[in-house]
């Protein structure tokens, strides 16, 4: 609480009313500052609610660009983390001597030592890790999921709002539990992580490294620095969880306690490993792979993750294997929705890069799959995506903006079996026709060409397929 006191009348700016920028201003205002937002938008419809809420209780707000005279004064500033590094703004606070910082820093700052800090980063992976952390130690502890998933730590963090509040504000901005959680389970975006300073969780998981949002860093290499920044944070007294798999990240550095998680070798005291269908964490087989409930490698991979994270925490084996049974797959991440006439059918929006197809890809080796890919193309390379494809996919349907360049590129790598399709609902048909193993919608795209995003263009993949009669899929 004495970190939440030295907030108390202060002017703190906020950029942004996204998601974080909402979430901060509440925060700000439980915590008694004096709260600034600013957002170089204009208002929109749907920013409007939000931006009511703030102006009610107490919030200054100012839409369609960043004045000198609101900004200044400021102790400091939370951005909103998708707010590129070269934005005119961030210099005009450097220049006011204005200290700028994401979310997830100032969750980091505020919080008790009561509460411990398990962050999760990578290119893919990154949301079910984090859901499959806060599952398994919420079998012993309070554990909510928080960051990238929609819900930023500091939704958790600080007391009911002060009572200077009516009833009507207060019900608003109150935080989402009077109760300070256990742990804070944190997935941590590129872009989160690039605005970190002292940021060091007490746990950190590297799941992957693939080359994704490249532009917004300016190459894999700052990718790679920023996503790995928070382990130069960490001391002896933390947990750095890291893919032996992966060359980028298994050669971090870093002061922290390593723990290694790997598909093939045999791991140390501190790993987690596979042998004889079983996932083991030093000399410990934990659960059979035949009871985890979540297809693929990559989630086997997510898995050790939680494991690791887990064993760290205190739990032990019979609870870690309780609850790993129990998890169910977050939605659009190689989620199944249902099994009609021998065809299964999984949702897997949240691919919109390659790299993130070829992992549920292969998920599926041994079965008769069809791929529904396509989208707005990030024109990254299709090499290994059309190689998977060959070993694994009977058939592709191909939709949106990136359909005749993927077409292209499968038929150089010589596979064939490509149908077009104008709609999803379309796709869905034409997918299930011949009756496969499996229907897999992985896009392998953004979303942008034919949806808002990656969550409506999965519900109506899910829509869709539930709402066909029995024997019309």
């Amino acid at each position: 609480m004495e970190k939440i006191l030295e907030l108390k009348n202060k002017k703190i700016l906020v950029l942004g009313l996204s998601t974080t920028g909402f979430a901060a201003a509440k925060f700000l205002l439980r915590a008694g500052a004096d709260c600034f937002l600013s957002d170089s938008n204009e208002l929109t419809d749907e920013n409007k609610t939000k931006a009511d809420i703030l102006k009610n209780a107490g919030v200054k707000l100012e839409f369609g660009g960043h004045s000198k005279e609101f900004i200044e004064g400021a102790k400091f500033c939370v951005l909103s983390p998708s707010i590129p590094p070269n934005t005119p703004v961030l210099k005009l606070l450097e220049e006011l001597n204005i200290p700028y910082f994401s979310d997830v820093e100032l969750a980091y700052r505020i919080k008790s030592d009561k509460t411990k800090i398990v962050a999760i980063t990578g290119t893919n992976g990154k949301t079910t890790t984090t859901m499959l952390v806060s599952h398994i130690l919420s079998g012993r502890y309070f554990a909510p999921a928080t960051g990238n998933v929609g819900v930023s730590p500091l939704d958790y963090l600080c007391p009911s709002a002060d009572d200077k509040f009516s009833k009507d504000a207060a019900s608003k901005i109150k935080a989402l539990s009077d109760v300070e959680p256990d742990f804070l389970v944190v997935e941590t975006s590129s872009y989160q992580l690039h605005y970190i300073k002292d940021f060091a969780p007490n746990t950190a998981i590297f799941c992957n490294l693939t080359p994704d949002h490249i532009s917004w860093h300016n190459g894999i290499e700052n990718y790679f620095k920023d996503k790995a920044k928070m382990y130069g944070n960490m001391d002896e007294n933390t947990n750095a969880v890291l893919n032996f798999d992966d060359d980028y990240v298994k050669n971090i550095s870093t002061r922290a306690n390593k723990h290694y998680f790997m598909l093939n070798s045999k791991g140390g005291t501190n790993d987690a490993y596979i042998k004889d269908e079983k996932i083991y964490y030093g000399a410990e087989p934990v659960i059979n792979i035949k009871d985890v409930p979540i297809v693929g490698a990559h989630n086997l991979q997510n898995v050790m993750c939680g494991i690791i994270a887990a064993k760290t925490a205190g739990l032990s084996n019979e609870l870690i294997r309780k609850q790993i049974m129990t998890f169910k797959a977050p939605r659009h991440r190689c989620e199944f929705i249902i099994e009609r006439n021998g065809v299964s059918y999984y949702n897997d929006s949240k691919a919109t890069n390659p790299e993130a197809s070829n992992v549920a890809i292969g998920a599926f080796n041994g079965k008769r799959t069809v791929l529904i890919a396509g989208g707005r193309d990030k024109n990254t390379p299709l090499d290994e995506f059309c190689e998977l494809i060959k070993k694994n996919i009977e058939k592709v349907v191909l939709i949106g903006e990136a359909a005749q360049r993927f077409a292209e590129a499968l038929n150089g790598a010589g596979f064939k079996n490509i149908v077009f399709s104008k709609t999803l609902e379309e796709a869905i048909d034409e997918a299930g026709r011949e009756t496969p193993d499996v229907v897999l919608f992985s896009p392998a795209c953004a979303s942008f060409d034919m949806f808002k995003n990656y969550e409506v263009r999965g519900d109506v993949f899910r829509d869709y397929v539930l709402s066909k009669k029995s024997g019309a899929l």
